[in-house]
């Protein structure tokens, strides 16, 4: 059974490894890292799950912005990535890091901006996350539009660019 640390108590080279084994080396050509940019994990929304003193998950938050084409900033806070150990993926690892990075984010009053790049079938039935108010914004990147999912009240439903917070 897991437990949760904050993933500044982890070595910053372990966690690398760790993302380089959930979604490849190439990852960094994602539209997720050119949306969140050059900016710090908020530490203390992003998590790691360790077992028997081996690093098996990490979910890291990050804060980002919809630069509103009516000249409006709303800052939103990016969930993501989770990352888990590959052989451990059908384990709930990853539910229970989204549940403790959603629990952190409601702690700290971040819960009404949360937004992020993934299944629409999995984050809406698990998180309540939906792409209804997402559909007017635009990525630096290619992303399929159902796959940009938002929720909480400070979401916007407005046209913009989403990318890093100034």
């Amino acid at each position: 059974m897991p437990f949760f640390v904050p993933i500044d108590r982890i070595d910053p080279a372990a966690v690398e490894a760790l993302l380089d084994r959930a979604f490849g080396a190439d990852r960094f050509a994602r539209t997720a890292y050119k949306v969140r940019g050059a900016a710090e994990a908020i530490p203390t929304l992003s998590l790691a799950a360790v077992d028997d003193g081996a690093l098996v998950g990490t979910i890291q938050c990050w804060p980002v912005a919809l630069a509103a084409d009516d000249g409006g900033v709303h800052p939103l806070v990016m969930v993501g990535p989770v990352a888990v150990e590959p052989d451990r993926q059908r384990d709930g690892i990853g539910r229970q890091l989204m549940a403790h990075a959603l629990a952190a984010a409601a702690q700290a009053g971040l819960d009404d901006r949360l937004m992020l790049i993934g299944d629409p079938e999995y984050y809406g039935r698990f998180f309540g996350f939906d792409a209804a108010r997402t559909a007017a914004w635009r990525l630096p990147g290619p992303a399929e539009p159902r796959r940009l999912l938002a929720r909480g009240a400070a979401v916007p439903a407005v046209a913009g660019l989403l990318g890093p917070a100034a």
